[in-house]
């Protein structure tokens, strides 16, 4: 680190790497000194940074960290060689394409007593922030389920993994995130409709290990794009739209119902329904602070590595579920720490 602050880097100048030359070029006690993609910068996207071909390349020019935005497939070998040169890593979810690779990345960095995180950026999400407060606040009460629905057209960007990896793992996290709590068991069903070798629609049921049940639908084969987060609890519901990041509360009556046909119906009855007024900030630019605070040692309020093997571990699981037609358990030697 300099006076002036932090040199950063960034690896791949893609869908999501063009994004964070944007953020990064702009973040106050950083400065963006160089971005390697081998296929150059032809859409203009580096932000006036130097564009290098290799990584030994961005290393040589003295950065403090990386950001790691190329494909999945490459993020073990490129973190790696930051690891060994001592460079803290912010690296896309998922962490790795397989479990031993997100093991050895964690390795890698712990080591060296590293900061290293992974991009699960729904945790910056602004509703899912406001929600996971209020439910360590206890405002929900014990909670019962958590529903995920993440369904849209197919990213012609992606083409090395499927729909498990790619994202189903923002659900994975998100809901261990907001819970606080590890999955013990997942079952699962997927299809592939659409020519590729990788699954593009899932349906997955689990537990959680305070006994909340878990129900995530994903997929690449709607024209409808969707971002679903519900929380259902003792005293009522949260629905999170994480594309317009709304945040609203269902509450359960304090009234009973007096009508006892409908009462008998439904359980519970309806009371107050409230949609919060939240701050909505990039969740992006509160990643990329929320990490650059981590490198400086003022926060550690980041998905670690350790975090992001957890969520490879589960989607693994996912796959192994759907493959075999078995429910799979997940003991504490299965899941990460």
């Amino acid at each position: 680190m300099t006076a002036a602050g932090l040199r950063a880097g960034l690896i791949g100048l893609g869908s999501m790497g063009r994004h964070h030359a944007r953020v990064l070029a702009g973040l106050d006690g950083v400065t963006l000194v160089g971005v390697v993609d081998p296929m150059g910068d032809k859409n203009g996207w580096a932000q006036g940074a130097p564009v290098l071909s290799t990584v030994e390349e961005l290393i040589s020019l003295g950065i403090d960290y990386a950001v790691v935005a190329c494909p999945t497939a490459l993020h073990e070998e490129v973190g790696l060689k930051l690891a060994d040169a001592g460079v803290h890593a912010l690296i896309e979810k998922p962490v790795a394409d397989t479990v031993d690779g997100a093991r050895r990345l964690v390795e890698a960095f712990e080591s060296r007593s590293l900061v290293a995180g992974v991009g699960h950026i729904e945790r910056c999400n602004p509703a899912l922030r406001s929600l996971r407060s209020r439910l360590e606040a206890g405002e929900l009460g014990e909670v019962f389920q958590v529903v995920t629905r993440r369904q849209g057209p197919f990213p012609h960007r992606i083409a090395d993994v499927g729909v498990v990896k790619d994202l189903a793992t923002h659900d994975i996290d998100l809901t261990g995130w907001v819970t606080g709590q590890q999955y013990t068991s997942i079952a699962a069903h997927t299809v592939s409709k659409s020519g590729r070798p990788h699954e593009d629609m899932v349906s997955a049921v689990g537990q959680l290990s305070d006994g909340t049940m878990v129900n995530h639908l994903v997929n690449w084969l709607s024209p409808l794009k969707e971002r679903f987060t519900s929380v259902t609890g003792e005293k009522g519901c949260f629905i999170a739209d994480t594309l317009t990041a709304d945040l609203t509360f269902y509450s359960n009556a304090a009234v009973a119902t007096e009508w006892e046909a409908l009462r008998a119906f439904r359980g519970v009855s309806e009371g107050d329904m409230i949609r919060y007024a939240i701050p909505k900030r990039e969740p992006l630019l509160v990643e990329h602070e929320l990490f650059r605070d981590a490198v400086l040692g003022k926060g550690d309020d980041i998905c670690t590595l350790r975090q992001g093997l957890r969520t490879v571990e589960v989607a693994a699981a996912v796959i192994d579920s759907a493959d075999r037609g078995v429910t799979v358990r997940l003991t504490p030697e299965d899941v990460a720490s």
